[in-house]
């Protein structure tokens, strides 16, 4: 699960992203405002941490920015303790909830938890479920009725980004920008190759074709509705 933090204290920064990887989550980090928007307008985060005093760009803007765009990825704001008029105008605008400075971690991870509990991303116990098909973020593993799939770490990262996304299609593109990242030399092509690989484990384990191409766009996991694809 990728979370963006968008923090122009670099100490900070780094702090949060060292608690988010103890519990599991991959973050990429952003130091100005202007960089957090690009990275976060290619829809690939399950949440952005975002600080309100940026440079390049607001943290107010980002978020109108954001959902003018139709990006619903959750938020969660870090705020100053005065900063009430600006924690109110950054949840009008879209945000889902704040922190307030200095932060307390273990609160941190609580709220963001929450929300992605509230998202429909995580479960209670925080593994994501679709039917008998379980993704444990933690383990870095899938299941099929608890039967492990030995999933390799690109496999793995490939199916929660369709489990988490499922119901709605996902361009090669994003992708190749969550699971191999935005400055790798690798071709369009490695998408199609890992989507055959876990396509063969899945249906190895007995698991019914969740995994739709959507033709000329790239892929949707839906378990019953059908959808426009091409498996060719």
């Amino acid at each position: 699960m990728q979370v963006l933090v968008v923090e122009d204290d670099v100490s900070l920064s780094h702090a949060i992203s060292s608690v988010l990887r103890e519990e599991g989550f991959q973050v990429h980090v952003a130091l100005r405002g202007d960089d957090g928007a690009f990275m976060a307008e290619q829809n690939i985060y399950d949440l952005i941490i975002l600080d309100l005093m940026l440079p390049g760009m607001t943290g107010i803007a980002i978020i109108h920015y954001l959902r003018a765009r139709g990006i619903d990825t959750p938020i969660l704001l870090l705020t100053a303790l005065d900063a009430v008029e600006r924690r109110v105008e950054g949840l009008d605008a879209g945000a889902d909830d704040y922190v307030v400075k200095p932060v307390a971690f273990q609160e941190l991870l609580a709220r963001a938890r929450a929300i992605l509990r509230r998202h429909g991303t995580l479960s209670e116990n925080g593994d994501i479920v679709i039917g008998p098909l379980t993704v444990r973020p933690r383990l870095q593993e899938g299941y099929y009725n608890q039967v492990p799939l030995k999933l390799s770490a690109k496999e793995f990262e490939l199916l929660e980004f369709l489990v988490i996304n499922r119901n709605q299609i996902l361009t090669r593109e994003q992708i190749l920008d969550r699971v191999w990242g935005f400055e790798s030399d690798t071709g369009i092509g490695i998408v199609e190759l890992y989507v055959h690989y876990l396509r063969k484990k899945l249906t190895a384990a007995g698991c019914p074709e969740l995994i739709h191409t959507v033709r000329g766009i790239g892929y949707m996991m839906k378990e019953k509705a059908h959808v426009p694809k091409d498996e060719n």
